[in-house]
C-alpha cells in the first residue's frame, strides 16, 4: 500500500521543482495529473509523507564519508581512483570534485522535495484532512529537512534557507542563522510530534517522533554552543525514560541492533528476509576492506577499503585499555597489526587485535589501507541466507541515545545546569556499556575523550567537535595541516556555475 502511495504522491509533488531544476526535468515522463490524486484521502496524506521519507532515505553512498573523512579518527583510504576524497582529509579541497557537487545537490534537492511533501500536505488539509494529523506529517517533514540542513551548514557553511520551492526567493544565511532556524524549526516541530519511541510506531516504524526533533535541535545548539539549550533538549530525551543504551556495543551496529531501544534515527534497509528479490540497500561497499575471507562462503569479498580508522584512533583506545568498543570499531589486518607493533610502546597487543573478527571473518592485507571500519561492516554470518553483497539487510544508524547522553554531559561541564541528572551519570552509563571504569568529577575533557572512542567514524562527529572548540591542532596528525579557513568545504563550481543566487552571495562574501 505504501509503495503505491508514494507512487502517486512522490512524483506528482515533483512537478513543482521540475521547471527550476534541468536535472528532474529529465524525468517529466514519469509526472501523473494531480487530478489522480484524492486530496480528501487521510491514506493520500501519509503518502506524501512516505515521499519525504523516501527523500531522506536515499543518501547516497559517498555523503556519510564525505562529511566525516576530516576527523582525526579516520582516514581516507589510498592507492584508488578517488584522489580528491583522500585530498579533502588532508584539507586540500578542489571544488570541481564531483563528491563536493554530489553532497550539495543531493541534499539541497532532498530538502526542495521534502518542502514540496508540506505543500502537497496542506492541500490536504484544504480538503479536509484532519488538521492534527496535517500538523504532526508536516512536524515530521520538517525534522527531516531540519537534520538535512544542519548537515549542509555544517560541511559548506552559509547555505538556504528552503522554506519554499520557488527558488527564485531562496535566501542564502550565515551558518549561525541557518543553524537557529534549524532550532526554531525544532521547537515548532516538537509539540506536533508523537510522544513515543521511534520504534513504538506502527505507521512508520521508526519513524520522526517529538525525540528525533529534540535530538536535533540538541545538535544545532551544539554547534551553537548554547549549552543551556543543548542540557534542556537532551535533558527531556533522558527524563522520557523511553531510550536506553543498547546492552551489547558490538551487536548494535549489526542485524539485532536494527530498531532497538538506543537509536533515535536509522536509514533503513531491508531484503524483506528472502534469499533473492527485492533488495535495498546502503553501498556499504565503499566501506568494507578490498580483500577478506568470509565466514560464510560465497559471501560477496569485494570491498572498496575507501575508509580507514587511523593509527592515532586506535594507539588512543591501546592507551586507555580499551577492548570491547575497540574490537567493534576496528578491522585489523595483519600488515596492521605490524604497523602497530613497529612502535615499541605496542609490542605486546591484546588477544583480540587479529585479522579473524568473533565471527569468522578473516580481514586478509590489501594496499589501500591498513585497517577497515567495523562498525560499517555486517558480519557475513548475519547475511540472510542467499543473499552474498556486502551489508545487505543492515540498517545505517544516524543518531543514538549515547551521543545524546554525551552532548548532554558535555553541556554540563560547559556550565549548563541540567534536570537529567550528573555529567558522571550520562558518561558512566555509556563506560560500563564498554566495560570501562565509573569517573567522578568528570570534566569537559573526559567528555571529549569518551565521545571520541564511542562516536568515532561516525557521522564527522569528531571533525566538527574539534572545529567547534578550536582544538584544531588534532586534527594536524600524520603530516596534515589545519587552517582556520579550512573549516568548511568550497561551494562546487558547477553549482556556483548554475544558481546565481548562491554565487552573488559567494563573489560578495569572499
Amino acid at each position: 500500500m505504501k509503495n503505491k502511495i508514494l507512487k502517486i504522491t512522490f512524483i506528482a509533488a515533483i512537478t513543482i521543482i521540475a521547471g527550476c531544476s534541468s536535472e528532474l526535468n529529465e524525468d517529466q515522463e514519469l509526472v501523473v495529473e494531480s487530478g489522480e490524486i484524492d486530496y480528501s484521502s487521510a491514506e493520500g496524506a501519509l503518502g506524501a509523507l512516505v515521499g519525504a521519507y523516501e527523500k531522506f532515505q536515499n543518501v547516497g553512498w559517498e555523503q556519510i564519508p564525505l562529511l566525516s573523512v576530516r576527523g582525526d579518527d579516520v582516514n581516507a583510504g589510498g592507492l584508488g581512483d578517488q584522489a580528491g576524497f583522500d585530498d579533502t582529509d588532508s584539507f586540500i579541497y578542489d571544488n570541481t570534485y564531483w563528491m563536493y557537487r554530489v553532497f550539495w545537490e543531493n541534499w539541497f534537492q532532498d530538502a526542495l522535495q521534502i518542502t514540496a511533501q508540506m505543500e502537497q500536505l496542506e492541500r490536504f488539509r484544504e480538503e479536509g484532512v484532519d488538521s492534527r494529523l496535517i500538523d504532526q506529517y508536516i512536524a515530521e517533514c520538517k525534522t527531516l529537512r531540519g537534520y538535512i540542513t544542519l548537515q549542509l551548514s555544517k560541511m559548506y557553511g552559509d547555505v538556504f534557507k528552503v522554506e519554499s520551492t520557488d527558488q527564485t526567493i531562496l535566501e542564502v544565511l550565515p551558518k549561525n542563522e541557518i543553524v537557529q532556524w534549524v532550532s526554531s524549526q525544532m521547537d515548532e516541530a516538537v509539540p506536533m510530534l508523537l510522544d513515543m519511541h521511534p520504534n513504538q510506531r506502527t505507521d512508520i516504524p521508526g519513524g520522526m517522533t517529538k525525540y528525533t526533533a529534540l535530538a536535533v535541535k540538541a545538535m544545532a545548539n551544539l554547534e551553537l554552543e548554547n549549552y543551556q539549550a543543548v542540557a534542556d533538549a537532551a535533558g527531556e530525551i533522558i527524563n522520557s525514560q523511553k531510550f536506553e543504551l543498547f546492552p551489547d556495543f558490538y551487536e548494535l551496529f549489526n542485524i539485532p541492533g536494527k530498531l532497538c531501544n538506543e537509536n533515535i534515527l536509522e536509514i533503513q534497509y531491508s531484503d524483506f528476509g528472502q534469499s533473492s528479490g527485492e533488495n535495498v540497500r546502503h553501498l556499504w561497499n565503499f566501506y568494507a576492506p578490498q580483500g577478506f575471507t568470509p565466514a560464510v562462503a560465497g559471501a560477496d569479498n569485494g570491498g572498496w577499503g575507501f575508509y580507514e580508522p587511523s593509527m592515532k584512533f586506535i594507539k588512543f583506545m591501546l592507551d586507555r585499555g580499551e577492548s570491547i568498543r575497540l574490537e567493534t570499531s576496528v578491522l585489523f589486518t595483519d600488515r596492521g597489526i605490524t604497523e602497530i607493533q613497529a612502535d615499541p610502546a605496542y609490542t605486546d597487543l591484546p588477544s583480540f587485535v587479529s585479522n579473524t573478527t568473533r565471527d569468522g571473518d578473516v580481514i586478509n592485507d590489501y594496499a589501500r589501507a591498513l585497517f577497515a571500519s567495523g562498525k560499517h561492516f555486517l558480519p557475513t554470518v548475519q547475511l540472510t541466507p542467499g543473499r552474498t553483497d556486502i551489508g545487505t539487510n543492515n540498517n545505517y544508524t544516524v543518531i543514538r541515545y549515547a551521543e545524546v547522553l554525551l552532548m548532554y554531559a558535555e553541556a554540563l561541564t560547559r556550565g549548563a545546569s541540567g534536570s537529567a541528572g550528573s555529567a558522571d551519570d550520562a558518561v558512566n552509563q555509556i563506560r560500563l556499556r564498554a566495560g570501562m571504569d565509573a569517573l567522578s568529577g568528570v570534566t569537559s575533557e573526559d567528555v571529549m575523550d569518551e565521545k571520541l572512542a564511542e562516536l568515532a567514524m561516525e557521522w564527522g562527529i569528531r571533525y566538527f567537535d574539534m572545529v567547534r572548540l578550536g582544538e584544531t591542532g588534532e586534527l594536524a596528525y600524520d603530516g596534515r595541516n589545519f587552517d582556520a579557513d579550512k573549516k568548511f568545504l568550497p561551494y562546487p563550481q558547477d553549482v556556483l556555475d548554475q544558481n546565481y543566487i548562491l554565487r552573488e552571495y559567494y563573489e560578495n562574501n569572499n
